[in-house]
């Protein structure tokens, strides 16, 4: 069953254009946004925003769907104001903003993300293949809404957990496609410093940071033992155990580094004794909440992006639902915590050797959580019929406007793209090396 809120009353474009539901809603720009119920007691949330880009219709331009992390990070408020939407945190325009050049969609995913939210506990996901349906039901309620797009050219972007969460998401929508249960044009999907093989980021933490400069041989001991735990408990596939030293690990990187932003190595921080035994008085699952669902240690930023969704977003949007924006998230990643270390490098194998999807990861080389050399190693790792030919691929440089802005190696339907001067937020650290990948994947950007 789709249920969408407040329609305004549809017009038909000039020429013969498809019926769109455009209306204004929070920032520049038309809108258009509702949920979708997913499964019984389980209800997705999307905001769709046109692009702005001087076309005679929409439907010139491709869409973009934007996964946030997590699990339980919310793309409407992170990604969107943050990373690519069409407003800045502070209210100013983004120069960058991928609506300029494309039609954007930011879906709050899993269910029980921002604003979107489930009935009951026995209605949040517990597994990433549940994730991966419930967003090709969504998109089965998007298109019965918007039938414009079903043949409009789809592409699947994400960022950390999300590396997880979309290669399945695109491989069930590709595989619900050749069932025929669902009319849509999906060509890519980019994995933006993504949490694809959980454990080959953890390991490369204490070699990054030794090589930096940032911990010494004997934090480098400690990070190192931590995460060889960590991998002992995933052999085992104890996932839940795996996930709490996980976080352990996290501890004993904050300590060591003195506090070092998981998110940009280089990003200033406070390393005082204070604010390192703040950070040291934060119990595991209190860590992976801020890390994680947060995106941030700091607490008044999150506050700002609170005050925005919870005050002047809610009422724009009108939503009603007596549920707030992000008072599900913790709950959304908890109830995935045995699912949070399990890899998904088989699910992007897949896609690579059973559909005509293209694939891509691009990553920070200042990212620590989701580090660039975890990414290597994984993709070093996996099994795909080019393999051999990625392997022998040259690795070229990334040049906008004679600026060396990172590095790519592509063959076949993969692409992998290392980032200058970014970290894990590649499309706000570096939108330069960022609308190159765009352009590579929906030739705009």
């Amino acid at each position: 069953m789709v249920r969408f809120s407040m329609y305004l009353t549809a017009f038909v474009a000039l020429f013969g254009f498809c019926t769109v539901q455009a209306r204004t809603g929070y920032g520049p720009g038309e809108q258009d946004w509702g949920f979708v119920d997913v499964r019984k007691g389980a209800h997705m949330f999307y905001w769709l925003y046109y692009t702005t880009a001087n076309v005679t219709d929409y439907t010139e331009r491709p869409l973009a769907i934007w996964l946030q992390g997590g699990p339980g990070a919310s793309s409407t408020g992170y990604g969107n104001f943050e990373e690519l939407g069409p407003l800045q945190l502070n209210g100013e325009y983004r120069n960058w903003t991928w609506v300029k050049d494309m039609n954007v969609m930011f879906i709050d995913n899993p269910v029980g993300s921002g604003f979107s939210y489930v009935d009951g506990i026995s209605y949040y996901t517990t597994t990433n293949k549940q994730i991966a349906l419930d967003l090709v039901e969504l998109m089965k309620g998007f298109y019965a809404n918007h039938p414009e797009f079903k043949k409009v050219p789809l592409h699947i972007f994400c960022e950390s957990y999300g590396g997880k969460m979309a290669p399945e998401f695109a491989l069930e929508l590709y595989y619900a496609i050749q069932r025929g249960e669902i009319e849509s044009n999906l060509v890519s999907v980019a994995l933006g410093d993504p949490w694809t093989s959980p454990i080959d980021s953890v390991l490369s933490w204490a070699p990054f940071l030794l090589q930096l400069g940032i911990v010494d041989q004997d934090g480098y001991d400690k990070i190192e033992a931590s995460a060889l735990k960590t991998q002992k408990l995933v052999e085992e596939q104890k996932w839940t155990q795996a996930t709490i030293q996980w976080s352990t690990t996290q501890g004993v990187v904050l300590r060591e580094s003195k506090g070092v932003d998981f998110y940009n190595v280089e990003k200033p921080t406070n390393g005082d004794a204070y604010s390192l035994r703040k950070l040291e008085s934060l119990s595991s699952k209190e860590l992976m909440y801020r890390l994680l669902v947060h995106y941030d240690i700091d607490e008044d930023r999150d506050t700002i992006l609170d005050e925005l969704m919870l005050g002047p977003v809610t009422e724009a949007l009108n939503i009603t639902t007596g549920v707030k924006w992000g008072a599900q998230s913790g709950t959304t990643f908890t109830r995935l915590m045995g699912d949070f270390m399990k890899p998904a490098v088989h699910i992007v194998s897949e896609l690579l050797n059973n559909s005509t999807v293209k694939v891509g990861v691009f990553s920070g080389g200042l990212d620590l959580i989701c580090a660039t050399p975890g990414a290597v190693n994984w993709i070093a790792e996996m099994e795909w019929n080019g393999k051999v030919d990625y392997l022998a691929a040259p690795r070229t440089g990334i040049n906008v406007d004679r600026v060396l802005e990172g590095y790519e190696k592509t063959s076949g339907n993969f692409s992998m793209f290392w980032v200058n001067r970014a970290g894990h937020m590649v499309p706000a650290d570096n939108p330069a090396a960022m609308s190159h990948i765009l352009r590579e994947f929906t030739n705009f950007g």
